[in-house]
Parts: C-alpha cells; sequence; structure tokens
C-alpha cells in the first residue's frame, strides 16, 4: 500500500492486514532460515568427517602403489591400472529442502573387478587397489555433501535478505501506516465530536 493512502477505516482494514501478513511471512523466512542453518552445519560436520577420512584413506593407498611400483615395476602398475574399467552407475537426481534443490547422488557400488592374477602380483597391489575403491566412493559423498551445502548456503542467503527486508523495511513501513491512519481517524473522530456538541450547544440558546 501507499504510505500516503487517504485515511479511512477501510484501508486501515487493509494495512492491518498487510501487516499481519508481512508479520507472518517474516516468521515463515526465519523459520526456514534456521531449519536451512541446521542442514548446512549438518552436511559441514559430515563433510569435515568425509575429508578426513579420505585423507587417511589417501595416504594408504599411494603408500601401497609406491610399494607396488617398487615391487611390479611402474610399467606393469600402469598396464594394469589401464585395464579398470570406467565409472559409469554414477545417477545424480535431486531433492528438495524448504525448497531448496539439492543434489542427491545415487551409486551403485559394486566390488572393483580384478584385470590381474595374485601368481603374477604381490599383496601391495590389492591393497592399493582397495583403498583407491574406497577413496572412489567417498569422493562421490563428498561431492554430494558439499554440492548440497554450497545449494543451502545460497538460499540461506536470499531468505535472509527477505527476511531483513521484511522486518526493516515492510513491517515497519505498515505498522507506520497503521499507526497515521489509526490518528488520522481519531483526530477526526474528536473534530466531528467536537462539532456535534457546538451545534448541539447553539440548539440548546
Amino acid at each position: 500500500m501507499n504510505p500516503n493512502t487517504f485515511p479511512t477505516k477501510g484501508n486501515l482494514i487493509l494495512a492491518k492486514n498487510s501487516l499481519a501478513l508481512a508479520s507472518q511471512g517474516y516468521d515463515l523466512m526465519d523459520k526456514k532460515r534456521n531449519i536451512l542453518l541446521r542442514e548446512l552445519m549438518n552436511l559441514i560436520d559430515q563433510a569435515k568427517d568425509i575429508q578426513s577420512e579420505i585423507d587417511t584413506t589417501f595416504t594408504a593407498a599411494y603408500a601401497a602403489l609406491q610399494r607396488a611400483n617398487i615391487e611390479l615395476g611402474i610399467n606393469y602398475v600402469q598396464e594394469i591400472a589401464v585395464s579398470i574399467p570406467v565409472e559409469d552407475s554414477i545417477r545424480v537426481k535431486t531433492r528438495s529442502i524448504m525448497g531448496t534443490e539439492i543434489p542427491l547422488v545415487q551409486y551403485e557400488h559394486t566390488p572393483m573387478s580384478r584385470s590381474y592374477s595374485y601368481y603374477n602380483t604381490k599383496e601391495s597391489l590389492d591393497e592399493a587397489r582397495l583403498n583407491f575403491e574406497k577413496v572412489k566412493e567417498l569422493t562421490v559423498k563428498l561431492s554430494m555433501v558439499e554440492n548440497s551445502a554450497y545449494r543451502l548456503a545460497g538460499s540461506i542467503h536470499k531468505t535472509q535478505k527477505r527476511a531483513n527486508a521484511l522486518k526493516n523495511i515492510t513491517i515497519p513501513t505498515y505498522q507506520g501506516l497503521v499507526a497515521n491512519i489509526t490518528n488520522a481517524l481519531e483526530e477526526k473522530d474528536r473534530e466531528e465530536f467536537t462539532r456535534l456538541k457546538v451545534i448541539k450547544r447553539n440548539k440548546g440558546k
């Protein structure tokens, strides 16, 4: 509504309704922001745990790979690595949290098939293969968690801006409008009451 709205009872009702709607909108935005913040904090904790596990597994995987390179030769290990099939079982869908679309990665875990014989290899190669397979699974999970966190952070920022606009601009504007119209109507009523008293006094004379 225009802040210069003509002070009538009808406009006062409209202003009060708009104020109630803006206040309700702010409450909803505030609740949405709090829910998204809790989800974001949870995702951040998950990401830290997964990243820590990835670091540990990577360290073990590279240590095993170095031993395999020494024991079997880099060229032989590379030939085996080339035979590993490309991962194509990852599917990305989305799910909604308070209207925010976040990725849902579906990963069909299948144990990596061995493309070499035990007879011609060492235990270090098996250890490296298993650790790198675990790293792949963790990386898929981490990508989903981090991407979700980024999207939630963006949504929280937008929600915060809207909540601030309602709290600092829209609600005070309607509160001022309601007060102004109310004061104007009360002043008009006082003037009308005074006018009626004068008329009544004049009739009495």
